[in-house]
């Protein structure tokens, strides 16, 4: 198995090339591809040195499978390029993810929409991957009619220009800004840019990624993301509003029982999840199970995970490891 990861020093592209590593992935050959200044460039992966490539050089070589995190025009560019060459590429920027002829998949989620047809799979938006994890299952025994989840969103999901502000606030030292306003000491709800309906293109992925995964447009969904100064995960509040009524015992049952999710919910010895828990895990972490008491067959739920890994890195690479074991690649 031969599979490039294009953008490979870039803060996803290191977190991928360590979740391959730490997860034995069966790869034959690695083909590190970054920009042309870092072409020439090692990286080191399993205590071997690698050199980077060019993206005409690797696609020349022809992988099976390429785990692209670089940006969307990148993608836009050249994942058609390898599609071309009969690799199978998995996409983390948001280019293709509304793209009603890609698939958008969580693997505990739709995996199992995926056939041998399928070239280009888009890597969904880190914060509806985690939520969506948590939601299907209770969809599924439940049904969802709605949901209302506000984000606390950590400074990694923005890149490393945005951990370098928050680490020379903290200093006091001047330097580059990822942020209009401080980031330290300060709460900013507003992640990328404001449309017309006022929400911003964060918001509004959280919605529509949402109901594609899930397949279903009924589902309603407002959110509100906002950047915190933190590292080491993503934390969300949400309310879901179900079509039939719940028992909590069970909910917290359907949710321990279920893939990539791990329940801490004892509050009467204050456990509940943190990004600190969350930081280089690849599970999806869930506490603060309670029953909304000011509306029926309504639950609030706290959802934290890893963005980097979970959020955008361990879930490209669970997608490439469920196309090996189905023989789709």
């Amino acid at each position: 198995m031969k599979v490039a990861v294009v953008g490979a020093t870039g803060l996803v592209g290191t977190v991928m090339l360590k979740v391959l590593e730490e997860r034995n992935f069966p790869l034959t050959e690695l083909i590190p591809v970054a920009s042309e200044k870092s072409v020439g460039k090692e990286i080191t992966f399993k205590g071997k040195k690698f050199p980077i490539v060019s993206m005409d050089t690797a696609i020349g070589m022809k992988p099976d499978i390429a785990l692209f995190s670089a940006g969307g025009n990148t993608s836009l560019e050249h994942a058609p390029r390898f599609k071309e060459a009969g690799t199978t590429v998995i996409d983390n920027s948001s280019a293709w993810r509304m793209d009603p002829a890609i698939k958008l998949i969580v693997p505990e989620v739709n995996a199992h929409e995926l056939s041998i047809d399928n070239k280009i799979i888009a890597n969904p938006n880190c914060s509806t991957i985690q939520m969506v994890v948590v939601l299907k299952p209770l969809h599924d025994k439940y049904k969802i009619k709605r949901v209302v989840v506000s984000t606390y969103q950590s400074v990694t999901g923005t890149g490393v220009k945005a951990v370098e502000q928050l680490m020379n606030e903290r200093k006091g030292i001047d330097g580059p800004k990822a942020y209009a306003y401080e980031i330290d000491l300060n709460v900013l709800p507003h992640i990328d840019v404001f449309m017309d309906n006022g929400y911003t293109k964060e918001e509004m992925k959280m919605v529509k990624e949402t109901n594609k995964i899930m397949s279903d447009d009924s589902i309603k969904v407002t959110a509100t993301t906002v950047r915190i100064p933190v590292m080491g995960g993503h934390s969300e509040s949400v309310n879901i509003e179900f079509e039939n009524d719940f028992d909590l015992a069970e909910v917290r049952s359907i949710l321990e029982k279920s893939p990539g999710i791990i329940v801490v919910d004892d509050v009467a010895n204050l456990k509940y999840p943190m990004p600190k828990d969350a930081h280089e895990k690849d599970e999806v972490f869930v506490g603060r199970i309670r029953r909304d008491e000011s509306a029926p067959k309504a639950l609030n739920l706290w959802i934290v995970a890893d963005n980097l890994r979970k959020g955008a890195a361990t879930n490209a690479v669970q997608i490439a490891e469920y196309l090996i074991q189905k023989e789709l690649v």
